[in-house]
């Protein structure tokens, strides 16, 4: 590799991180929400690939299923908007 190639992936790297920002706890409810409603409009809620990947995302974002569930009940028009659903 030359040096010039090294120092450009560097800077990519750099660039890349300067534009992540933490998301809040708002914002980690209703990613969460999203998904969870996603598959349970699809039936796929108790499926095996849906738990692992809930559990994880649930994990990741510091989440408890519980805290997703209140959220959902409060802010489902919200959840539903944002998947393309209204619901009557």
């Amino acid at each position: 590799r030359s040096l010039g190639r090294v120092r450009a992936q560097r800077g990519r790297g750099r660039e890349l991180g300067a534009v992540v920002k933490a998301r809040t706890r708002e914002e980690k409810l209703f990613a969460a929400a999203v998904l969870k409603r996603s598959f349970a409009l699809r039936g796929e809620e108790h499926r095996d690939g849906f738990t692992f990947v809930y559990e994880g995302v649930l994990r990741d974002l510091g989440l408890e299923d519980a805290e997703v569930e209140d959220y959902l009940a409060d802010h489902a028009a919200e959840v539903d908007a944002a998947i393309g659903r209204h619901r009557p």
